[in-house]
């Protein structure tokens, strides 16, 4: 014996379900266009209570807007298009997920969330294979403040 504990299953070894890592791979995606046009990217993934927020950022604008981003992506038309998997009772749950942020003004990493105007957008990746005269590659569709019914 060499007197080390035996050995036990590490969480980091859990494979993480394919659903999901193509979810925050589109988050990635999504964080990086944004940025791209000039917004600046605050958090992303963030958890409050059993609710989260895909990507928090700042639209330059003018006027400068916080932003609260719902990331939706597909990369098969099976289901339909991504945009169409947002139910009221998603909204409903980014929306207290929203509130209980703005409640606090304070992102979980310490942070404070600036105090500018804000809204709800839904970005959508499409990654489904195209046919015909388009070209194969990733589509976003940007839809901006998205409210509950």
């Amino acid at each position: 014996m060499s007197g080390r504990p035996p050995l036990r299953p590490s969480t980091a070894l859990v494979a993480v379900p394919l659903r999901r890592r193509l979810g925050d791979r589109a988050e990635r995606f999504v964080a990086g266009e944004l940025e791209a046009l000039g917004w600046t990217i605050l958090a992303a993934g963030v958890r409050v209570g059993r609710d989260e927020i895909d990507l928090i950022g700042v639209e330059p604008g003018p006027p400068q807007t916080l932003v609260f981003v719902e990331v939706r992506s597909r990369s098969s038309a099976r289901f339909g298009a991504p945009e169409e998997t947002l139910d009221g009772a998603k909204i409903a749950r980014t929306y207290r997920a929203i509130f209980g942020l703005l409640r606090g003004r304070i992102l979980p990493d310490g942070r404070s969330l600036p105090p500018l105007p804000w809204r709800l957008d839904v970005v959508a990746v499409d990654a489904r294979p195209r046919k015909g005269h388009e070209v194969d590659g990733v589509q976003l569709r940007h839809i901006r403040g998205v409210t509950p019914d």
